[in-house]
């Protein structure tokens, strides 16, 4: 029988790339948005699935007490490198845990924040309400939830073995980024096919692994967000502060918990 496929799957094959490439396609444009959220909260920020650090270091380097959790131990070990670059009282809680069962006490965390499409790699139901019951648990009553979705996943136009990204890689080598992009449209799944093509002192190596993300319409996350428990405050539509419309270039939820 073969294994259900998970949304975590493939992130550790992905650590030693992930900001290679998000250098190259969001950067950190995503950034001033969670500074701005997140400066009026008291207390602590619970990032979940903070990966590399990409948002976690700069919010701490900003003043803001965070903590970050994250399944995959290649990603979180990025971060951690990150952490000791910053004076010590600076520095981030890391943990290595599953955003579905959180490691921590009730109300002890005044944001839960889930940047750039972290919920869409909830790929069913049960996940998606199982991580949005653990945020509000560990909320303070009035504590902020912020959520960032990716709208244009279920209008990616499928193709195979396209040349995403050439260029310098991590490692001093180059690197080319061969992508192949399916969609499962009964089950809202946008799959990418990874191969990162790595070139250093003439010898080549290969990485090749999958991602997998659900996307759900943004009136069913707000639906399922209010089902948990919150109060949404805000919806924009980028990270200006824009509000939201359809063709809006992001999909951005501030709520409450009740």
């Amino acid at each position: 029988m073969a294994k259900r496929r998970e949304g975590w799957h493939g992130w550790d094959d992905y650590a030693a790339f992930y900001d290679w490439e998000n250098a190259r396609t969001l950067g950190r444009r995503d950034l001033p948005f969670w500074r701005r959220t997140l400066a009026p909260v008291r207390g602590r920020t619970l990032e979940l699935g903070c990966g590399t650090g990409r948002l976690l270091i700069p919010l701490a380097r900003a003043g803001l007490a965070m903590v970050g959790i994250d399944r995959s131990a290649p990603m979180l070990a990025r971060a951690v490198t990150r952490s000791r670059r910053l004076a010590r009282p600076a520095r981030p809680l890391l943990l290595r845990g599953d955003i579905r069962h959180l490691p921590f006490a009730d109300r002890s965390f005044g944001a839960v924040m889930a940047p750039y499409g972290l919920c869409q790699s909830l790929l069913n139901d049960d996940d998606l309400r199982a991580v949005l019951a653990e945020a509000r648990r560990v909320l303070r009553r009035g504590g902020l939830l912020g959520i960032d979705l990716v709208p244009d996943l279920p209008a990616w136009r499928e193709y195979s073995g396209k040349i995403s990204l050439r260029g310098r890689g991590p490692r001093g080598g180059a690197v080319t980024l061969i992508e192949t992009v399916r969609q499962d449209r009964r089950r809202r799944l946008t799959i990418f096919d990874e191969v990162f093509v790595e070139t250093i002192g003439g010898r080549s190596s290969r990485h090749a692994f999958t991602l997998t993300f659900r996307t759900l319409s943004l009136p069913e996350m707000v639906e399922r967000v209010a089902q948990a428990g919150f109060v949404v405050d805000h919806l924009f539509g980028d990270y200006r502060g824009g509000p939201w419309h359809d063709d809006a270039d992001v999909w951005l939820i501030v709520a409450r918990r009740r």
